[in-house]
This record gives structure tokens, sequence and C-alpha cells, in this order.
């Protein structure tokens, strides 16, 4: 365009708005920064509307022109460029770890950690650090590898939004799902679904550029109609809270979640998961899609029944489908031990509770409680495990020993071990403790701990997988008695943290130990009458068990006997039970991919926990090296080649994997995420530190 013969350098921008799916042509410069960009579209449409929640969007580069003071040659916006004026905050379908579904507005223009830590502060579920969203994968993804691509994945293959923000062309799922994001379809039955309305803000015309958004209102509109998994009642609906989940059946569970047949399977459910670093809309997410709301790092902080009773219910719903769907693994007898705790829970939510500070036990004065805890925490409980403080603890005793190979028998030897620190040493016998060389002297720093128990048949065995230069060296051993395999349990848990038992957690360890065992023994007869009771097994116990139970005693007779052991807990006492036990299962917090290591043709699974890495054979799942995160120096990604890099302490320590499951950004981010965790202080009053979290996870040198 030319002013007095003259060319001013300016040009035409097209921009659709897509609240009224109009398109508008501004006339503007490249040196107009975006938020005058916007001010100029809002004058020109002349609407008495509040446009304070819009921005705009660049499909064609997928990208939120979030800065508004950033110029439109900074952002390097063309003639060519197509851009939207369309709402930050859009509904999206959240599903809790329960399986409820709540409609939420939640912001497309921000990254996924600050839309989880708005999401959880709606839902009153404290610590959102700990949570994240992941996609809802149907089977057909789960037999396809999706890591490794050349670049940076800026939207997912098949997916195209158009302008009003949610119309995928290719947004399938299996069958039996949420299915379109059109409507609301199936969902189990009880489970709560929450429409939110967006409500305006008051002030000008445009409002804020770019600034805090807005704050809404939500509205609880009904529950899903008993008669119906496919019709809302509103009249009369029953309120179901985060804290207190509505019964859903195995039958009906199964149309939301997935049951992975193989170590291959669960490691591609992590492909699911969502960049923090990144807005919902640049990962292809579009507005009323179903998106999971789930715990991803098992490193749970401060959980007290006090506050967080909804972020026990939570923890307790996701651990129960977890074992339910056989995505972690127990023994038979853990199972029914599970069971019975679910039983119990059920029992107790129909009944009123007590109160609890935040011990767990009744109410008292705050400030007593506060005194007790601190005279716990001063006093600690090192002074039982050592007896004197003036001597290191030991462990000694005759236990038997084990050490498999290929096309062995299994064949346990009797030895006398000492514990001491973190070092475990076998003699022949205890006369050659001070006078003989010790036949195996190994420091316990590090290694694997696995148990192998059956309390019915007293079976008590120690699996050791100790570090070594060429891989892990593996140990069994078997003791006699419970008060045994406890005490020697606890140690080694320590001793592979680097910790001892001058620990103060060493007797709590110990009695955690205990009462997990203790819920596990066989009684001669149930308490309630099975008459009495009406439930199904198949909703309690996983599938394999189910097939396994069909011939002798009954699983729902099994499952009876064992809720004697729990029958007195209380509801919070009983959640709290079985995600403790939940906890010490062989695979509790290891999340699994397959990579391949740099220069090596050989596929690996690699387990990432919350306070290591491990290498595992991907047939057998035997451990073949394990990284501690207290040992690593940095971590980073090449982007180009879409390869983790991870550096340790120790020459040749460094490693490098593409991982074939997931994007590596995933991987990455466990690994800073669990770094990030691992730094949070016993202060309750600590603010969450979104900006040391992108640093840890976001995956740039």
């Amino acid at each position: 365009m030319t002013n007095n013969g003259l060319v001013d350098g300016s040009w035409e921008l097209t921009l659709t708005i897509t609240d009224l799916q109009v398109e508008k042509t501004l006339r503007v410069k490249g040196d107009l920064h975006v938020g005058g960009v916007m001010l100029k579209l809002v004058e020109s449409l002349d609407m008495a509307v509040d446009w304070s929640d819009h921005g705009l969007w660049w499909p064609d580069k997928n990208l939120w022109l979030s800065r508004t003071r950033s110029t439109l040659d900074q952002y390097g916006v063309q003639a060519d460029a197509r851009l939207w004026f369309t709402p930050m905050h859009k509904s999206l379908r959240v599903m809790l770890p329960d399986l409820q579904v709540r409609d939420m507005l939640v912001n497309f223009s921000t990254n996924v950690f600050s839309d989880v830590i708005r999401i959880c502060k709606e839902l009153g579920i404290r610590h959102p650090e700990e949570l994240s969203l992941a996609r809802k994968m149907d089977m057909e993804s789960l037999k396809r590898n999706q890591g490794v691509s050349a670049t940076r994945r800026t939207q997912i293959p098949g997916m195209t939004s158009s302008p009003n923000g949610h119309t995928p062309l290719n947004n399938s799922y299996d069958s039996g799902t949420l299915g379109s994001p059109y409507r609301n379809t199936s969902t189990p039955q009880g489970t709560l679904m929450r429409n939110s309305g967006r409500a305006g803000t008051p002030g000008s015309p445009f409002g804020t550029l770019g600034g805090n958004s807005p704050n809404y209102s939500f509205n609880a509109n009904g529950t899903l109609s008993p008669g119906s998994a496919h019709s809302l009642s509103f009249d009369g609906a029953i309120e179901s809270t985060v804290a207190s989940s509505p019964f859903v059946t195995a039958r009906e569970a199964w149309n939301y979640l997935h049951r992975p047949r193989s170590i291959a399977e669960k490691a591609r459910l992590n492909a699911a998961w969502l960049d923090s670093s990144r807005s919902l809309m640049e990962q292809g997410i579009v507005e009323n899609e179903l998106v999971l709301l789930r715990f991803k790092f098992f490193n749970f902080y401060d959980l007290n029944p006090k506050y967080d009773r909804a972020r026990i219910n939570q923890i307790y719903e996701q651990a129960k489908w977890s074992l339910i769907s056989e995505e972690i693994d127990c023994t038979e007898e853990q199972m029914m031990m599970f069971a019975a705790l679910q039983l119990q829970v059920q029992q107790q939510s129909q009944v009123p509770q007590p109160d609890v500070d935040g011990t767990g036990n009744q109410s008292e004065d705050e400030i007593d409680a506060a005194l007790t805890d601190l005279q716990v925490s001063l006093e600690g409980s090192s002074m039982s495990a050592a007896g004197d403080i003036t001597r290191t603890p030991e462990l000694h005793g005759y236990l038997r020993f084990f050490k498999p190979k290929k096309f062995a028998f299994k064949s346990f030897k009797r030895y006398f071990f000492v514990f001491r620190d973190t070092q475990l040493s076998m003699f022949r016998s205890h006369d050659d403790k001070d006078s003989g060389e010790a036949l195996v002297k190994v420091n316990l720093k590090g290694c694997e701990v696995k148990s192998d128990v059956n309390v019915s048949s007293q079976k008590f065995n120690i699996k050791l997988f100790v570090p070594e230069n060429d891989g892990m060296m593996e140990m069994w051993l078997r003791v006699e008695t419970e008060e045994q395999y406890s005490r020697w349990m606890a140690a080694f848990r320590l001793a592979s943290k680097g910790r001892t038992m001058a620990d103060s957690s060493y007797d709590s360890e110990v009695k955690s130990i205990q009462a997990f065992l203790t819920m596990q023994h066989p009684t001669s007869a149930p308490v309630l009458n099975p008459s009495d009771v009406n439930f199904q097994a198949e909703n309690y116990i996983a599938a394999r068990f189910m097939r396994k139970l069909k011939t002798g005693k009954s699983a729902s007779q099994r499952i009876l006997e064992a809720h004697a052991n729990v029958q007195d807990m209380t509801l919070v006492d009983a959640k709290l039970s079985y995600i403790r036990a939940w906890q010490t299962l062989p695979e509790y917090g290891l999340t699994y991919f397959i990579i391949k290591l740099k220069s090596s043709k050989k596929e690996d699974l690699l387990a990432v926990a919350q306070n290591r890495m491990v290498r595992m054979d991907l047939q057998s799942g035997d451990v073949l090296r394990t990284w501690r995160y207290q040992n690593m120096k940095a971590w980073s990604v090449n982007w180009e080649i879409k390869q983790v890099q991870v550096s340790f302490e120790g020459e040749g320590e460094d490693i490098a994997f593409q991982c074939l499951t997931a994007d590596c950004k995933v991987v990455h981010e466990y690994i800073g995420g669990y770094i990030f965790l691992s730094m949070r202080s016993g202060d309750r009053n600590q603010s969450l530190n979104e900006e040391l979290f992108h640093k840890l996870t976001g995956g740039w040198i």
C-alpha cells in the first residue's frame, strides 16, 4: 500500500474468529505487536462482547502467539499466514483415576503442567506435581511402537483441526469408549458427569490482552441415570465427590482401561502421556476430547488423612485398577488380601466414619498433635533398632543361600550371614565369623531387592540383584520366620537406598512389612456370611485368578476369609493399607519403556522408578543393570535423532538410547520429574516451583 505515493510496508493478514465462524482481513505491518493485532481486530468487529479469553493461534505452525508484546516479524508471521482468534479456555472431558468423568474448562494455551495444577485445585487434590494428563489409547496403539521419529513431533499424525478448534478428521476410539467429541456417550453407571459453562468476565469489550485468565464457575448438572449408561439425568442427581467414588464394575471399566497381555504392552501404555511443557492445542488435543488424569510419579509426599481424603481415594482407585487389570503383577495370596481390603472399603463407605487428624487417629487438639509429631521426628526410632547409639546396628544369623545358575536345580545351602551398615557377608558357620575369611562380601547400596513370599506355605525368600562391573549378580536368601524376614527385608530395602539400620525409618519399615504379612494370614472361617454379602468376585480380583480358582474353593469364599483379617479397619485405614501394600509389590513404581542402546542392535526394557533406572531383559524381565539418580551428573535429549543421553559418575558410565515405545520426551520427563520430587522439603508451606520443574524435565541442555 502507498501513502502519498510511498510504499508503507503494510500487508493484509487474514484472521478467523472461531466463535463467529467469520474471516476478517486486517492491514498490518511487521512491527505491529500481537496485542495490537488483537485490539485492532476487536475494534473492527464493533461488538459488545468480552474477548479477554481469546488469543491468536497459528494452525500451520501449531503455535500460540502468546507473547503479546512480540511483533509479527519476531514470530515470522507474513502475508500468507492464516491465524485464528479463538478462546483459550475450552471444554475438556477429564477422566479421574476412579473413572469419574468431569467436563471442565481448561486453558488450551498454557502448558499441561499448569493445566494439571488448576484441575487438581478445582478437584481438591493436593500435590498436583505427582499427576499428569494422558491420551485415551485404543487397542491398535498397544500393538505397535510409537517412539523414535526424526524430528520433534508438532502434531499428532492423522489429527487435523478445523477453525472451530474441535473437529478432528481422524479421532477414532476403540469400541465402547467415549467416541465422538460432539456428544456425551457411554460412561460407567453411577459416574458423575460435570457440565461446565463458561462465565463471562465483566469489564471492557476487550479486557486484558494475554494476561491472567478470568475466573470461571463450574456447575455440577447431574449424574448418569442408573437405568441407562447412555442418558443423563438432571433431576434429583446424586452428588459424587472425588473423595468417595461411585462403584464401577470391572465389565464397565474395561471400556476405558487396558489389560496389557505382555510387558511390551505395558511399555506401550506410556506413549499416551502428554508433554508437560507444551499446551494441549500444540499436542493435537481438541475441544471436548477425553483425556485421563492419572498419578504419573509414584513418589507420594505427605499423604495425610486430614487433608488428603480426595488424594488418598484417587491413589487407592488407581492402585486398585492397576491390579485388577494386571498392569502390576502380584501373587494369588496378595490378590486375595487386596480384594479383602477393597471389600472392606465398600463396606465402610456405607457407614459414617470418625473424624481423623493428620496421623489417622480420632481428632485431638492440633497443638498436642503437632508436639507429638515433633517428638517422634526428634527421637526417631533408631534407638530401638540400634539399642545403643554408640554401636552400629547389626543383623546376623543362619540363612539359606542360593545363587541361580542356568540349567541348575534350586538348592539352598545353610550359611551364617552378617549384615552391618550396607555390607552383607557370608560365612560357612558362626565360628568362621571371627577367624575365617568371608565366602561372599557384597555392598548392597544400589541393589535391587525383590520378595518371593507365600505366607500359607511359610516360604520367605528374598532376591538380591547386586551391581557388578559386567552387570548384576543375583542372590537368593531364604529365612525361616516372619519376624526374621521382616527385619532382614527392611534392612536390605534401606541398604539399597544407601541407608543403614540406624536410620529412623527402620522400625517403621519392619512394622509395615509385618502388617503386610499379617493381612495375608489364612483364616478358618469368614466373619461375613456369604449369603448376606452380594458381590461378584470378578470386580475384586484379576481375571487370571478367576480362571485359576474355577476349581476348589471359590474366589468369593477366599475373599471373605481374607476379609476377616481387615474387618476392623476404618474406611481411610483400609485405603491407606491398600496403598501401602501396593507399594511393597516388586513392580510398584516401575514405568516401562522399550529402548535400544546406542551401538546396540538388541532391544532392552528400561524401567524408570523414583530413585533409579533399571535395564532389564525384554523377554525374561531379569535385571541387567541399575543406575541410581544419586550418581547421575546430567541428562538431556538430542532432538535431531531423538536420543536420551544420561551421564553418571565414574568412567564409562554414560549411556545413550532411543525409545521405541514412546516419544523420548516422556522418558526424559520421568527422570527429571523424579529428581524434582526428591527435592521437596518437609515444609508444608513450600510453594510449587514450576520454573524448576520445566528446567529439569524440558530436555534442553
